[in-house]
Parts: C-alpha cells; structure tokens; sequence
C-alpha cells in the first residue's frame, strides 16, 4: 500500500516567528481536520528545523529538510550533513529539487552521492525529477525524466529503493501558476513507475509513492490526487498559508 503524502516546501521563507506561527496553524487545523492516513510534511529553512520539531512535538505532522550534502563532515562551510539531519532527528529531505539543479549545478552524479547519505543515515529522501519547458516543448521530456530517475536511483537495491519517495515536478509549473492537466500529471506518473518496474519490477514500483509538484493549490488539488499514479503532493507557495495546505492536505482524502 503506498503511502498518501503532501509534503510542504517552504523554500527560503518566513522569519522565526512567522514560521512558529504557521506551524501553530498547521498543527491544529490538521489535528482538527485531517482524518485519513495521509502522512504531513513541513521541509522548512535550516535554522528552523529543531525548533519547529519541538513545537511538533508528537503531533502527526513531521518535519524535513530541503537538501543535505554529499559529505559526512569536513570543511564545507556552510554545508549541512545528513548525519547532523539525523541527529536532530529530521525524518525527510527534499533532494533535487529543480531550485537546486537549476541554481546550484546539482547533477545525477551528485545526487547519487547525496541520495546515499541520506539513506545511510535513515532519512527519507524526497527526490525531485522533472523537466523545463523548453524540453516538454520539445516533446523530450519522458526522455529526460527517466534519465534524471536512472542517474540518481538506478544504483540502489530494491530494498533501499522502498525507503525513496519520488515527486514529478514539472518546472515550466513551479511558481509560474501553471499546472500540469491531470492528464499530463497522470501521464508522467506512469512514466516514472513504469520505468521503476523496468529495473525493479512490477511489484517494487507499485509501492514507491510519487508526488506532484506544481502549482499546487486547494482548488486543483483534489482533482490532481484523483490520478492513479498520484500520490500526493509536494506544494510550495500553497504551504505558506496554513489554510490554503491544509485543504490541500484534506483533498488528499
């Protein structure tokens, strides 16, 4: 049975105070009204991550990270490890996200690496596949997607392929207000399975969780999640109003 997750990316946002008071939010309206099985992230910034997890307290929404590094320890200032997400407890990582390819040069090579390191210290990786317009466009995007798939996760056993959740996140869709039509989410979602099963098997794949990221919001939501190869959700600018996520987190049902 796959697991129903919406997980929230917080990106680089909110103060301290602003971020205690959605996770106030949060908490409460999910504890009020969320009645399914359906698994509550909140990737937040770095300097928020104990905080926020204590505010959580033994609540059902968890917290995550939005990247960890390729190494353990060392001099890589600025860097947070894996192992120092471990030791604060941190359950999931977003990793690859299309920020990260896009901004920072992150590629499959690395992801492995970083895919690697947040396994090793028992976290759940998020990881982030999908393709700019300018490849859907082309009408090379299956093309693409299954090639980030392969690079990052190929190299992994069946057994730790179960602990990965993947999100599809289409870019020409993130921020833009833009969605990916049902069809083409639903499309893209058995692309990715289906190329699980082709390394895996039919069975492996029909377990991994994959989510849908873009433009996210309550109004699309439900009909997104009605796709049978959609999972969850991973939202972005929808997760800074407690309102708008938790009715997201609602239509997952």
């Amino acid at each position: 049975m796959r697991k129903k997750i919406v997980a929230g990316n917080w990106k680089m946002n909110k103060t301290l105070e602003e971020a205690k008071a959605l996770t106030s939010e949060v908490m409460s309206m999910v504890a009020d009204e969320v009645k399914g099985n359906t698994v509550t992230v909140l990737c937040v910034p770095f300097p928020y991550l104990v905080s926020l997890k204590n505010q959580l307290g033994n609540s059902s929404v968890s917290v995550g990270a939005q990247n960890c590094s390729e190494h353990d320890s060392g001099a890589y200032t600025g860097e947070t490890s894996a192992l120092m997400l471990k030791s604060i407890e941190v359950p999931y990582v977003i990793l690859g996200h299309s920020e990260r390819r896009q901004y920072f040069g992150e590629d499959g090579k690395l992801l492995t690496k970083k895919i690697d390191k947040a396994l090793a210290s028992q976290l759940t990786p998020i990881f982030c596949c999908g393709e700019p317009l300018e490849i859907r466009e082309a009408g090379t995007h299956e093309k693409l997607v299954k090639q980030q798939v392969e690079e990052a996760l190929f190299h992994l056993s069946p057994e730790a392929l179960q602990k990965i959740v993947i999100a599809y996140e289409p870019v020409w869709a993130i921020g833009t207000g833009k969605t990916a039509s049902t069809q083409q989410a639903q499309e893209m979602h058995s692309v990715i399975r289906k190329h699980l099963a082709s390394k895996y098997g039919v069975e492996a794949a029909s377990i991994i969780s994959i989510l849908y990221g873009g433009s996210v919001k309550a109004d699309n939501a439900r009909e997104l999640f009605s796709c049978p190869d959609v999972d969850g959700g991973l939202v972005g600018g929808a997760s800074l109003k407690s309102r708008e996520f938790v009715d997201i987190v609602k239509a997952m049902g």
